[in-house]
C-alpha cells in the first residue's frame, strides 16, 4: 500500500466548477438520491460522509478501491470523512446473489478489521480541519440487546419493502434461499448510518450501485427516526467494454494487499487494460485532471501501438496503491525479464513476481552446462536442436548472450544463489531453480 504522501500533491480538477460536476464527468454517479440538493451540498460548507468496508477478507480490492478514491476527492474538496470498517456487519455478511456466505470466526473478522483499517487509513489524511476518522460499528451493535434492537430499529422496517431489496429478491427466487441472518443486514448497514447521523452530523453515504437497497435503508430510517433527509451516492459498477465483470483474473480478485497480488501482478493488471476500457479507467482511479486524460486519449486512439494509455494507467494507480518505489521497481523488472536492465539488481521477491507466470524447471547443481539448460527448462526439445540455438546466437542466459554450446553456467552467476533465467531469442523465456545451490 503506499503513504499518503504520494496522494498529498494531487488536487481535485480546477476545470470543474465544484466537485460533483468532476464525480459525473469522472462516471462515478451511477444513482443517488436528490442530485440537485446533491451538488448544493457539496458545493457549500463541508459536510461528514462515509463509506463502509466489511472484513469478509484480509485484503480490501479493486472494487474497494472506487470508493477509498471516491472518499479521497471529497476530502480534497474539503468535506470530512469517516471510514467505516465493519466488526459487526462483517460478522453477518452482505447477502450475495447466489449463496449463503460461510460465517468467519469473531477472532479472525477481529484481525481483518485491522487490516482493512490500516489499508483505507492510507488514502485520507487524519489532520488538518477535515480530517478522516476511523469507525468500527462493533462499537454500537456489540452493547445493544436483541429486544432493544428489535424495537428501537427494527420496528422502522416494513418486511414488504426489504423483500423487494435486489440482493434479497434474488436470494429468495434462488434454491438456496436467504437466512434471517443475512435478510438483517440491511437493517444494520441502516442502523449505522443512523449511529454515524447522531454522532457526527454525517449527511451522506456512499457505496457500490448493487448497495442501493442498503444505502438506501439508511435514508429512510433517519428520515423516520431523525425526520432528517440525507443524501446516498452509489458508484456505477466498473466493468469492461465487453460486458465482462472488472477486476476479476482467471477467477481471481485483484487484492490491494501485496501479499495476497504482488505489486508486479498489480501493474500488469493494469498494462493490460483494452484500449476501450483506458481513458475510463484514467477518470475512475487516477488524479489526472481532465486535460491529460483527454491528451492521453487521442494518443490512445490515433496511436494505440504506443500503448500511452495503459503504461499511464499502470503507473498511476500501483504507485497510488503500493507506491512509487515499488511501482519504479516492477517497471525495472518488466524491462530486464526481456533483456533491457540487469537482473542483479532485482529483489528476490519482485524476480519471483516478474517470472511467475513463465514456464519453470528445477536442475541440480552439477548440471549447468547451456544445453542441459535450455532442454530441461523447455526452451529446446533436444541437445541437438539446443547447439543450434547456440550456434545462432539466439541463446541468453540472465540477459547475457552465451555463445559456446560447451560453456558450463558459474554458481556465481545464479541469481540470488539459486535462479537463472534462459532465454530463446527474443521472447522465449523461462526460469530454472538450481538444487543444493
Amino acid at each position: 500500500m503506499s503513504h499518503l504522501n504520494d496522494l498529498e500533491s494531487q488536487q481535485n480538477d480546477p476545470s470543474f466548477a465544484n466537485v460533483w460536476q468532476e464525480l459525473k464527468w469522472r462516471g462515478l454517479v451511477h444513482v443517488s438520491t436528490d442530485e440537485v440538493e446533491l451538488e448544493k451540498l457539496l458545493a457549500g460548507d463541508p459536510v461528514t460522509y462515509y463509506c463502509g468496508f466489511d472484513p469478509t477478507a484480509p485484503s480490501l480490492h479493486l472494487g474497494n478501491l472506487v470508493q477509498l478514491l471516491l472518499m479521497r476527492r471529497l476530502q480534497l474538496a474539503g468535506h470530512k470523512p469517516l471510514g467505516l470498517v465493519g466488526g459487526s456487519t462483517g460478522l453477518i455478511g452482505d447477502p450475495r446473489p447466489t449463496a449463503e456466505r460461510t460465517l468467519n470466526t469473531k477472532d479472525t473478522v477481529s484481525e481483518w478489521v485491522g487490516y482493512l483499517q490500516d489499508q483505507v487509513r492510507r488514502f485520507l489524511s487524519f489532520d488538518g480541519a477535515n480530517a478522516a476518522r476511523m469507525v468500527n460499528n462493533l462499537d454500537w451493535t456489540a452493547p445493544l440487546s436483541a429486544i432493544d434492537f428489535l424495537r428501537e430499529i427494527g420496528k422502522h422496517f416494513r418486511v414488504s419493502t426489504m423483500l423487494r431489496k435486489d440482493a434479497v429478491a434474488s436470494r429468495l427466487s434462488s434454491d438456496e434461499g436467504i437466512s434471517y441472518t443475512e435478510f438483517s443486514y440491511q437493517i444494520l448497514q441502516g442502523m449505522d448510518y443512523l449511529q454515524l447521523y447522531r454522532d457526527y452530523g454525517c449527511v451522506l453515504q456512499t457505496g457500490g450501485s448493487d448497495q442501493w437497497g442498503n444505502l438506501t435503508s439508511g435514508t429512510e430510517l433517519i428520515r423516520k427516526v431523525e425526520g432528517k433527509t440525507v443524501h446516498a451516492l452509489g458508484t456505477p459498477l466498473i466493468t469492461n467494454a465487453d460486458g465482462t465483470k472488472f477486476g476479476k483474473s482467471e477467477g481471481n480478485a485483484i487484492w490491494l494487499d501485496p501479499a495476497m497480488c504482488s505489486p508486479y501482478a498489480f501493474y500488469q493488471f493494469w498494462l493490460n487494460t483494452a484500449d476501450a476500457d483506458v481513458v475510463d479507467r484514467l477518470k475512475v482511479f487516477t488524479f489526472l485532471n481532465r486535460a491529460e486524460i483527454e491528451a492521453i486519449g487521442v494518443s490512445v486512439a490515433e496511436r494505440p501501438f504506443a500503448r500511452e494509455g495503459q503504461r499511464r494507467l499502470a503507473y498511476e494507480v500501483t504507485s497510488l496503491v503500493h507506491g512509487v518505489e515499488a511501482t519504479e521497481k516492477v517497471i525495472a523488472a518488466s524491462a530486464a525479464v526481456f533483456g533491457h536492465g540487469d537482473l542483479s539488481v532485482l529483489d528476490e521477491q519482485t524476480l519471483a513476481a516478474a517470472t511467475s507466470e513463465l514456464p519453470s524447471a528445477s536442475v541440480d547443481g552439477a548440471a549447468l552446462g547451456i544445453i542441459d539448460l535450455l532442454v530441461a527448462s523447455g526452451l529446446s526439445e533436444s541437445k541437438s536442436a539446443a547447439r543450434r540455438i547456440v550456434g545462432e546466437g539466439g541463446a541468453y542466459v540472465n540477459n547475457a548472450k552465451v555463445s559456446d554450446p560447451d560453456a558450463v553456467i558459474a554458481r556465481s552467476e545464479l541469481l540470488h544463489g539459486k535462479y537463472l533465467l534462459l532465454r530463446r531469442g527474443k521472447k522465449n523465456l523461462a526460469t530454472v531453480q538450481v538444487l543444493g545451490s
